[in-house]
């Protein structure tokens, strides 16, 4: 089915399954509906049968009694009444004819023989012969009777097998249908599900940054036509990512070059290679060193924040303990928390959570940095890390100046500093929350600034994929 679309292949297979199950459910209703006529049609003839066989019954009194009156009476009235009744008793004599059974149609033949027989003796005024064939009327009537209840025993054990016969092939069908239903609906969703799982895995390829493989995608028309468009949109994101490290290349080329060259000038100049510096001189050349140090720590962080954006989405899961990840965050810090003569302890339960260790001890690395930047001196850093209802909850908490409400909603936004510095803190980038921020939300958390009477109070939620 190449020219097939998503939507067509979903109708034609709710088609088939809605087509096989309606065959299903009228063959039932026909085999339902011809029961009940059967029915209809047996029970209106055993009816009527029986009326005729009660209905030759009062005929035969009637014709024993007109025969005897007619014999001691002498009365031709009587004989015409006898007449009349046997000719009354003949539709019910055809009708019994008429149901085709053998055993009742003999036994009306002999009545109607038995009548007739009567009706002859009277004419020719043999009165015992009369009497002896009206006899017999009796005895047919019992064996009609016997005959009619035989009859509908059987009709009625007839519609009962059909019955059950129509039943077992009706469940056979019926089976039958929903099997093949199932056949259907398997097959269309295998043929509809395929391409979709392979959409996804392909979307979850681009969003890994795996540009490498082709996207095909077989199945449906208009999957086939996403997945041409991914397969497109998987070359342009290549072609972008190839632009963004050529110019990220030429950028620290093209920046870090020249302002090697100045630094090396500044040196020279402060050394007075080119002779000797006036104070004031000697003041502006250190000015110099100043700023072009700064700003090629500016233009450092700029790369690295550029990286480390686009590594984030890369996750490596597995299992770690939270103490020792903590801990192995502070130790990599430790001179820089002896400079400053600061404590940092570190609060984790004794537990492994699943999540990406290096980014997370990146994004560490900054918060934690961070808090030593603005602590004051002496002062003490709390690391604390718990795992409550499958969120891991990491806490970064300092002593320092904390954060001024004006900046918090902008704090972790790209080279967005504080306005409150300790007096002594080294001018940064601007960019270690920033980081934090895109680590974090790059495994499914968050980092929010916690509202705290005293420093800066930073944390972390990111889901324990466990």
């Amino acid at each position: 089915m190449p020219r097939l679309s998503f939507r067509l292949s979903l109708l034609l297979g709710f088609l088939l399954v809605a087509l096989l199950l309606g065959a299903a459910a009228l063959r039932g209703l026909f085999v339902l509906e011809d029961f009940a006529a059967r029915s209809r049609a047996g029970a209106a003839l055993a009816v009527q049968t029986t009326a005729d066989v009660q209905s030759l019954a009062e005929r035969s009194v009637d014709l024993e009694r007109s025969a005897r009156q007619f014999l001691v009476l002498k009365d031709a009235a009587l004989r015409e009444r006898f007449a009349a009744v046997r000719d009354e008793a003949a539709p019910a004599l055809a009708r019994l004819r008429a149901v085709g059974v053998d055993e009742i149609a003999a036994s009306a033949a002999v009545w109607d023989e038995a009548a007739g027989e009567a009706a002859a003796a009277l004419a020719d005024g043999r009165g015992p012969a009369a009497l002896a064939a009206l006899a017999r009327l009796g005895a047919e009537n019992a064996l009609l009777a016997e005959a009619g209840r035989r009859w509908i025993d059987r009709h009625n054990g007839e519609l009962l097998l059909s019955l059950e016969e129509n039943r077992l092939d009706l469940l056979t069908q019926v089976l039958t249908a929903i099997v093949a239903a199932l056949a259907i609906g398997g097959g269309i969703g295998w043929w509809l599900v395929r391409p979709v799982t392979r959409l996804e895995a392909a979307i979850e390829q681009l969003g890994s940054g795996r540009f490498d493989a082709p996207i095909a995608i077989r199945g449906p028309d208009d999957l086939q036509r996403l997945g041409h468009r991914l397969d497109w949109l998987r070359q342009r994101l290549a072609e972008l990512e190839a632009d963004r490290v050529r110019v990220l290349r030429h950028v620290s080329h093209e920046l870090k070059t020249p302002l090697a060259a100045l630094r090396e000038g500044v040196a020279l100049l402060r050394d007075e290679v080119a002779g000797p510096l006036a104070a004031d001189q000697r003041e502006v050349a250190g000015i110099l060193e100043h700023n072009v140090r700064a700003l090629q720590r500016q233009i450092e962080a700029l790369l690295d924040y550029h990286a480390t954006v686009f590594a984030a989405a890369r996750l490596q899961r597995r299992r770690v303990s939270l103490h020792e990840l903590l801990q192995s965050c502070v130790d990599a810090q430790r001179l820089q928390l002896q400079g400053r003569g600061l404590r940092a302890e570190v609060e984790a339960e004794a537990r492994q959570a699943t999540l990406d260790p290096d980014k997370l001890r990146v994004a560490l690395d900054n918060l934690l940095a961070n808090a030593i930047a603005y602590s004051p001196q002496g002062g003490r850093i709390r690391l604390a890390a718990a795992v409550a209802g499958g969120m891991l909850t990491i806490d970064c908490v300092d002593e320092g100046p904390g954060v001024a409400a004006e900046d918090a909603e902008h704090i972790f936004e790209p080279f967005v500093q504080g306005a409150r510095r300790p007096p002594a803190a080294t001018p940064g980038s601007g960019i270690g929350l920033s980081i934090v921020r895109e680590l974090v939300a790059a495994q499914g958390g968050r980092v929010f600034l916690v509202p705290s009477p005293q420093g800066a109070h930073f944390r972390m939620e990111l889901p324990d994929a466990n």
